[in-house]
This record gives C-alpha cells, sequence and structure tokens, in this order.
C-alpha cells in the first residue's frame, strides 16, 4: 500500500475514509449516550472485528461538520502509538426519509450521521478503581501509570495537548493495556507556548491552578497537574481534590500546595484572576503530611507533579525516570493483570439506578443493608511503608455485575456541574458529562467570559472530549521534555539508560 508523504492525504489507504457505511457494522449494545449521539459495541459483519462506534449527530449543525471533530479526527490521524486510542476509520450512515419525490420529509438535507470507528477497550480506569472490592497493588498501579505516562509523552513529543486527563479518558483493555482516549478537547500547540488558548478547559478536580487563575498560554504541564490528580487518587483511594466549583477548586489547592507567591511562581500575581482568588492569609504546603503514608519514592513523584509553578512542573519525560517506577516492587507486565467484566458508564449508571431502586425498596420493607461501597487504598507487600486498611477482601477477577452507589458532592450525582462526568466511553467528568470515545457535546471554543462574576456563573468546559488546556511556561522557563541523562544500573538491560527503554525510536 502505497503511504503518504508527512502531512499530505493518504489516497490510497483501504477503506477509504467516509467511502463505507455504518450498515457494515452490527451495533451489538449501547455502551454511552451524549448530545451529540450515541456510543456502540458493534461487530464488523465480514471479519466479526468488535469496534467502538461513536456518533456524531449533524442535526444541530448548521454551517457543516462540526470544527471540533475534525480537529480531533485530524489529530487522531497524527498519532499511532499503543498507549493511544486508535482511530479506524470513519462510516456514513443515510440521511432522512423522504417522500415519493425523493426529498427529505423533514425539509433538512443535511442530517444523516457519520460515525468514528475506535478499537474497543473494555474499561475505563475510573469504572475499574470503583468496583466494589476492587484493590489495585503498587505493581499494578505503577504499570498504570507508566503507561500513561509514555502515552502522554508521545502526544507531548508530538506538540498535542490533551486537555481532559482524568480516569473516565483512560480506557483499559483485558489485557493490562491502557490508552489514552477522548481527544475531543485536545489542540496542537506550538513550542513557544504562546498562543491564546482557552482556559475553559480539563474536568475541573484534575484542572491546574493556572488555569483557575486565567492563563491563556500555557503547554504540556497542565496535562501533567491532571497526573498527578490521578496517581494520588490510585494510591490514596479516593479523588484528592474535589471542589465544586472555581473558587473552591483553588482553595482546595491552596491548602494542599500552599499560597502561591512570586518567589515559588514568578509571575503568579499578574495573572488575570490572582487578586480575585488569593487566599486571606499564606498557606503552608502540606503534600507530604496529607500523603505521608506513601512510599518516599512515591511522594517525590507527586511533589514535582504538583508543582504550582507549571516550568517547574516534572514533565512526562522525566516522570518516567522516575525512582518510583525503577524499586521494588517494579511494574508489572499488563499480560499478568486480571481480566474484569466489562464497565461502561452507560451500563454500570443503570445498574446503579436498579440498585438504587431496590435499596429504596428494601427501605421500605425495613431490611438492613450494608453501608455504600468506598474506594480502597492499594495492596501493599511486606516491608512497605504505605498503610493498609485490615479487613478488605483482595480483587475478585471476573468482578460482580453489582456497581455500587457513586460517591462525591450531591449523592448519586457524584460530579460537580461544570466539569466532565463520566466514565470511559461516555461519562463526562470527575467533574462533568462524556466519555472515553467522546460522544458528549464539544464545548464553544474560545476564552470565554471572565471567571465567576456571580454566584452561579457557568464553571469549566461542557462535557468531555479528546482533551484541553496546557500548562502555563513563562519566558524564560527550561523547554518541555529536558532532563538529565538516563542512569544504568542493574535495573537496565545492557546498562542503557531508562529514557531509551520508554520511548523507542519516536523520542
Amino acid at each position: 500500500m502505497a503511504v503518504a508523504a508527512p502531512g499530505q492525504l493518504n489516497l490510497d489507504e483501504f477503506p477509504s475514509w467516509g467511502s463505507r457505511g455504518v450498515d457494515c457494522f452490527e451495533k451489538l449494545e449501547q455502551i454511552g449516550e451524549g448530545t451529540y449521539g450515541q456510543v456502540y459495541m458493534a461487530k464488523e459483519t465480514e471479519t466479526n472485528e468488535i469496534v467502538a462506534l461513536k456518533k456524531i449527530r449533524m442535526d444541530n449543525e448548521r454551517e457543516g461538520f462540526p470544527i471540533t471533530a475534525i480537529r480531533e479526527i485530524k489529530i487522531l490521524k497524527k498519532l499511532h502509538h499503543q498507549n493511544v486510542i486508535q482511530l479506524k476509520e470513519i462510516v456514513t450512515s443515510p440521511g432522512p426519509d423522504r417522500d415519493e419525490q425523493g426529498k427529505p420529509i423533514d425539509g433538512n438535507k443535511y442530517k444523516g450521521s457519520i460515525y468514528m470507528v475506535f478499537e474497543y477497550m473494555d474499561h475505563d480506569l475510573t469504572g475499574l478503581a470503583d468496583r466494589p472490592g476492587m484493590r489495585f497493588t503498587v505493581p499494578q498501579i505503577k504499570c498504570y501509570m507508566k503507561q500513561l505516562l509514555t502515552g502522554l509523552h508521545y502526544c507531548h513529543v508530538n506538540q498535542v495537548l490533551h486537555r481532559d486527563i482524568k480516569g473516565s479518558n483512560l480506557l483499559i483493555d483485558n489485557e493490562g493495556n491502557l490508552k489514552l482516549a477522548d481527544f475531543g478537547l485536545a489542540r496542537s500547540f506550538s513550542s513557544d507556548h504562546n498562543g491564546n488558548l482557552t482556559n475553559r478547559v480539563i474536568t475541573l478536580w484534575y484542572r491546574p491552578p493556572e488555569l483557575l487563575l486565567g492563563s491563556t498560554r500555557y503547554g504540556p504541564a497542565v496535562d501533567m497537574w491532571s497526573v498527578g490528580c490521578i496517581f494520588a487518587e490510585l494510591l490514596n483511594g479516593k479523588p484528592i481534590l474535589p471542589g465544586k466549583n472555581e473558587p473552591e477548586q483553588l482553595t482546595k489547592i491552596f491548602e494542599l500546595c500552599g499560597t502561591p507567591d512570586e518567589l515559588i511562581w514568578p509571575g503568579v500575581t499578574k495573572m488575570p484572576w490572582y487578586n480575585n482568588f488569593k487566599p486571606p492569609r499564606v498557606l503552608k504546603r502540606k503534600v507530604k503530611d496529607a500523603f505521608k503514608h506513601f512510599d518516599r519514592h512515591a511522594l517525590d513523584l507527586l511533589e514535582r507533579m504538583l508543582t504550582l509553578d507549571p516550568s517547574q512542573r516534572i514533565p512526562a519525560k522525566e516522570a518516567l525516570d522516575a525512582e518510583y517506577f525503577w524499586t521494588d516492587p517494579l511494574p508489572c507486565d499488563p499480560k499478568s493483570l486480571p481480566s474484569y467484566e466489562a464497565s461502561h458508564e452507560f451500563q454500570t449508571k443503570k445498574k446503579r439506578q436498579q440498585q438504587r431502586q431496590a435499596e429504596e425498596a428494601a427501605k421500605r420493607q425495613k431490611i438492613n443493608h450494608p453501608p455504600p461501597h468506598s474506594r480502597l487504598p492499594p495492596i501493599q507487600h511486606p516491608g512497605q511503608s504505605h498503610q493498609i486498611r485490615p479487613g478488605h477482601a483482595p480483587p475478585v477477577a471476573g468482578g460482580s455485575s453489582h456497581y455500587a452507589k457513586p460517591r462525591g458532592p450531591g449523592g448519586p450525582n457524584r460530579y460537580p456541574q461544570g466539569g466532565n462526568q463520566g466514565a470511559g466511553y461516555n461519562n463526562p467528568n470527575r467533574g462533568g458529562q462524556g466519555s472515553g470515545y467522546g460522544s458528549a457535546p464539544y464545548p464553544q471554543q474560545g476564552r470565554g467570559p471572565p471567571p465567576f462574576p456571580a454566584a452561579g456563573a457557568p464553571r469549566g468546559g461542557a462535557g468531555s472530549g479528546y482533551g484541553v488546556g496546557g500548562p502555563n511556561y513563562p519566558p524564560g522557563g527550561p523547554p518541555y521534555g529536558t532532563s538529565g541523562p538516563g542512569r544504568g544500573g542493574p535495573n537496565y538491560p545492557q546498562g542503557g539508560s531508562r529514557n531509551q527503554q520508554q520511548y523507542g525510536s519516536w523520542q
């Protein structure tokens, strides 16, 4: 097959994108739903390959194909990596019903649907972590984090910001492979970080302080803040910064990471919204105290990920070379991880609703029930400094079809308004609505209004996508991805550097 040069259209690829109809696939089950359509598990009728179909509805578009969908497709066509979700092709469906003269019945000739065809993944990280009785081991957490950082480093090397890193956008298959998904909010960026980008991106609980303070010039460090929040969440057993709105989110960040000033974050006082939200008193950094039960290497890596100054925040390349990944217990082989029952947000939401109805019926009959499920910290090995909760069962391969009540603010509505809720394929947030395949609505682009002028002002970008937002690198800050030389040693075959093992030839 002839391959086009970089930057040129590949007209010889087969099947030609958009040339096939959706009837080439048999829809098996709906696994997600959002404003822009549905996500289905489907089977290719000729090869029997299982895929995920994400529908992009066109009936709300007055000016043609959504620009955000075009951006998503363009970025995914550019990225080819084992830790990035694969967009296989684009297929179309027929338009609306027509009358005897062949005219559309409703008069809208642009209706009809376009589907993005993705490789199918069994789970997302949030869905797995929320399973009753689920406890990740430390080698398992290291395995997932290493894959996340490897995929993210690849995106950053190719000048793509994800801008919506959260557990529901990290898809996992039953062979233990983790892939970055939902690039609906992703953007290409220039190396000088001088672009004027929107700060209304990234799910609230994972949004970095520079965006909350109004920065519109940022780079890959915004994604690394989100990674730090996920890392701490896996080790701690619950989200670490569950704010209900932007002011509360900043307050939680300052209470954990301290009050920023010109000494620790040069230029912070000149940020657009700094004076509106600076705390009335100086707060000390408490990351080490709050997570003192973490392993010291894990704590050191977390400190560098949750650095307030984005120019000093550790990049993905250096994070992969951190001692945490090169000390016992080492990351496990993905193929050694247990298999679990598939869990997609759309399905688990139904199960949770059924569970709530059963509990309400039981209460009416005065039947006692166990307390609601909460996440458990990881299983530890003897000699480790992590704390272990006694009396909890280890993970069960195959899992249960019973899903616990969602936690977080608002009871069953576990996600704060204004973020991206959801898990995996169609759950927008750890704060909003969407899925790993990005079926939620694409937010309006642009900088948006000034923050929070009054109570009840809208928060954050709506929906989930395949990325939004990036960190702010002040002039003169270190370029992304610079790191010291790799270190050889007994853990590295042939004495090679760690980085050489991580990235291969695309570094």
